[in-house]
Order: structure tokens, then sequence, then C-alpha cells
């Protein structure tokens, strides 16, 4: 170990798992890092105690944490489990002098630019795309995960700027009869009629419920066996499944780079975006993007890449709090 306050301690917390590590500076120690099951905690606040106490109760000079919820005044709001996080608590439990609380996307965009590039997979051609933050072009990371969100990404002269957001909650895309029935089946199912709703772990569920209501064949599947049936090549509604989900991916993705004119590129990060990858090019996933009538060839300025790092928060949590460490 090294000495008392040189540490940093960072946590990753989403959906269904929290990751926890130690940093000296950027650098994650490795055999530090821990994954804990959200559901076996009452809060971060057992999970950490649990970390620090086997990793010899380090005093940190600083802890960063990155959560799938919204942060405001310090304090972040789990969006998909009942956890609130303060800084104020994370600093006591850390002995840390500076904390910073972060959206997990956030701190997603903070590590663009510091990822290997083997973590790196191009899925989607487009422009000139900076895999750092020198070329001053802006970036966009997309997460599928239990939840969806995104982070903008932008070069500033103080250093970068990844605002929050929380793009999941807003308004599924509606192109024709097909999705305005799935905005009202997902309306009456849960009250409004999200990205989320479809964009997420629980989302592919919900698709394929939908599809297999509509064939007469009601079920109830998870993510992995959709997946799984669509893969056999004997069930049209998992493929039908994925197909719609691959689309509307294409579609929330393309509207997200307009909005943000992400040059520098457009990162997917997640458990699901991974798990759906693989479908891209049969099913139109480049094509959705692009279809923008007069602004179609615009299009083609947005590369998209997938990140498989499951580390790669943790990574942006080391970069954000070493800034802040030597501003």
């Amino acid at each position: 170990m090294a000495a008392p306050n040189t540490f940093s301690l960072l946590a990753d917390i989403g959906g269904t798992n929290t990751r926890v590590a130690l940093a000296e500076g950027t650098r994650l120690i490795p055999d530090s890092v821990q994954k804990f099951r959200n559901a076996e905690h009452p809060g971060l606040g057992a999970v950490l105690e649990r970390y620090l106490e086997d990793a010899g109760h380090p005093d940190c000079v600083g802890a960063c944490v990155a959560g799938a919820g919204p942060v405001r005044d310090g304090a972040l709001t789990l969006t998909n489990l009942d956890w609130t996080i303060d800084g104020d608590t994370v600093g006591r439990a850390a002995k840390a002098e500076t904390v910073a609380v972060l959206n997990d996307l956030q701190a997603q965009g903070f590590a663009l630019g510091y990822l290997p590039e083997t973590s790196l997979t191009r899925v989607v051609e487009g422009g000139d795309p900076a895999n750092s933050s020198g070329t001053g072009a802006s970036m966009l990371v997309i997460g599928i995960g239990t939840g969806f969100n995104c982070a903008p990404v932008h070069a500033a002269p103080g250093g970068r700027f990844v605002p929050p957001a929380e793009a999941g909650h807003a308004n599924l895309p509606i192109r024709n009869e097909l999705e305005l029935e799935l905005c009202q089946a997902l309306e009456d199912a849960h009250g409004f009629p999200s990205v989320e709703e479809v964009l997420s772990g629980r989302g592919l569920k919900n698709l394929d419920s939908f599809f297999a209501r509509r064939a007469g064949r009601p079920r109830e599947l998870s993510s992995d066996q959709i997946i799984a049936a669509a893969t056999a090549g004997d069930d049209p509604v998992a493929e039908e499944t994925l197909r719609e989900f691959v689309r509307i991916f294409g579609t929330v993705t393309g509207n997200l780079a307009l909005i943000h004119l992400p040059f520098g590129g457009i990162y997917l990060i997640g458990g699901m975006a991974r798990a759906v990858t693989p479908w891209f090019e049969a099913m139109g996933y480049a094509d959705a993007i692009r279809d923008k009538g007069r602004f179609a060839g615009f299009m083609r300025n947005f590369s998209v890449s997938v990140i498989d790092d499951d580390f790669a928060a943790l990574t942006g949590c080391a970069h954000h709090l070493d800034g802040l460490l030597r501003g």
C-alpha cells in the first residue's frame, strides 16, 4: 500500500452493481477494483464501509462517486435504485478533503481519450473522429444498461465540460403507425412512453411483450432469452423485437447527434448496448441514424464506436478528480 493520503476513492453505481476502486492520480490500482451487488446492501455507505475495511481503511485525499441518476446540489438520487448519495457522506467515509459527485454518463464522458484503443470498436463509420480531447471536437456518450442516458463532451478553455442529462426520460420518437401503437401501449402500462421504456434492459422485454401480444402469443421473456431466441433464428417475434429496438436506437442516436453535433464521435456504453451491437448492420442501425430527410448526408459526419471497458466510468472519475485536486 502507498503512504496514507495518496489514494483517491472511486465508485461507479449502476442500477444493478457498484464498482469501487482506489487510484493514484489518474491511474487505477488494478487489484483494488471490486464489484458489489446493490441488492445485497442497504446503501452506498454500507458498500464503502465494507470496501474500505478490506482495503485497510486508507485515508484518501479525494473521492469521486458516479451514479445512474440526476445530481443536484451535490446529491445524487439513483433513478432505478432507492439510494441517495451526498458528498458529505462520501467524504466522511473516505476521510477525503475533496469530493465530487457525478452522473455516471458524465464520468464516462471524462474517460474519453483515456481508454485503451483495444476497448473501442467502430460500428458506424463517419467523419474524422477524435479519440482524445486535443482536437476540440465535441463528443457524445450514450449509455444503455439498466436505464438510458447520454452526456455530451465539450473541450472548453477551463478544461473538459461534460454537462449532465436525463435523456432516457424524454418521449419516444414516433415515425409510423406501429410506433404510435407502441407508445400508446407503453403509456397504458407505465404511465408515460419514455425512451428508457424501450432502450434499456427492461425496455427490450417491454418490446417483446408488445410484439408477442400483437401476434396473439403473450409471453414474458428476459432480455437474454429474447436475444438467444433471435440468434437461434426460429422466433420471428424475437427478431421483430430486436429489429425495432435497433431502429429506435438509431433514430434516438441520430436525434441526439443533431442536438449535440459530436463531430469527435459518438461512443456507446453499457451491457445492453454491447449485447445488441452484433445486430446493428443487419437491422439498419446506421440507416436509422441517417434517416433525417435532407440532412441524411450531414449525418455521415458522425462515427459511432462501442466501449468495451467495465471500468470506463472509474477511469473518468479518476481524471475528473485529478483535475479538481490539481486545480
